[in-house]
């Protein structure tokens, strides 16, 4: 994963953190397990708040 596989990403929280409300996630804790998640080969330094932001409205929708 890569990223800006945002819903892959978002799916694979969902999965990894089913008890975790994605609204209360603060974009460095996110980071840090976006960058943890198996499968996901991408450059750690390329994120930033927005790609953050979409992945945490991609996990909202999901986890909804």
């Amino acid at each position: 994963m890569k990223w800006v596989d945002t819903y892959d990403i978002a799916a694979a929280l969902v999965d990894a953190h089913p008890d975790v409300d994605p609204n209360t996630v603060r974009f460095t804790q996110l980071r840090e397990w976006v960058i943890a998640l198996p499968g996901f080969d991408d450059d750690p330094t390329r994120s930033g708040e927005k790609i953050l932001e979409a992945i945490q409205m991609a996990w909202i929708d999901e986890a909804a």
